[in-house]
């Protein structure tokens, strides 16, 4: 009995622990049933915010993060950001509802080893978390030949839309204009001043090439609601 405790612990401990970070326990709870399903894979802690996560990160030295890019309270893509600096070993699969042809490349930029939608099968996802445990990047295969044929100078589409230019700050707040928040709310939300949000929206309104203030509202909601089909 004592050797067979002893060779289930030894086992446990070959697995490769892994963080879940999203802001919605359902999704998070799915996850965990599929990650803790695999043999060789296993959840040591979930977040559902930043603060938390780093704390998590901290305490107990996950082999990997899956991070989803939108969280209620804080940015995904800057906890990626913050992840990359302070633990530059510890990959990260970025997770996402969103249409990666705006959001992956971004994943990416910010320190993210892969980027995979949350409408994937989850033979995909199970996918996604070893390449990216054994050192790999992980997109798409769509995204892959989009970003090669981007790279050659050989697809103008990423260009086309004046969204794909926005930084990843200037997205943020184009997209809870969208959502509806007003200027006080994204400040509060984003931990901006009033003054700053008036700044981001004055930017959007040139970048997008919008006379006032109603019309980038209108054209934000539009946008949201059809997920970048302009």
């Amino acid at each position: 009995m004592a050797l067979e405790r002893k060779q289930r612990d030894k086992t446990k401990e070959q697995k490769s622990r892994i963080l879940i970070v999203d802001d919605h326990p359902i999704v998070r709870q799915g996850l965990a049933q599929l990650i803790d399903h695999e043999k060789d894979l296993a959840v040591c802690g979930q977040a559902e915010d930043a603060p938390k996560a780093m704390g998590i990160i901290k305490g107990l030295r996950p082999d990997m993060a899956i991070v989803d890019v939108s969280l209620k309270d804080t940015s995904g893509m800057e906890l990626i950001k913050d992840i990359k600096a302070r633990y530059p070993s510890l990959p990260v699969l970025a997770l996402s509802m969103h249409d990666e042809s705006l959001y992956a490349e971004r994943a990416l930029r910010a320190g993210a080893k892969g980027y995979i939608m949350k409408q994937e099968a989850t033979d995909k996802v199970v996918e996604a978390i070893r390449k990216v445990l054994n050192g790999q990047l992980y997109i798409s295969d769509t995204m892959s030949e989009k970003m090669v044929r981007k790279l050659v100078g050989a697809d103008s589409e990423a260009s086309s839309s004046p969204v794909g230019h926005l930084s990843d700050r200037e997205l943020e707040v184009f997209l809870l204009i969208g959502q509806g928040y007003g200027t006080r709310q994204i400040a509060k939300k984003l931990y901006l001043s009033v003054k700053t949000i008036e700044t981001y929206r004055a930017h959007l309104k040139e970048k997008l090439n919008l006379a006032s203030s109603t019309e980038l509202l209108q054209y934000a909601i539009r946008w949201v609601k059809n997920e970048g089909k302009e």
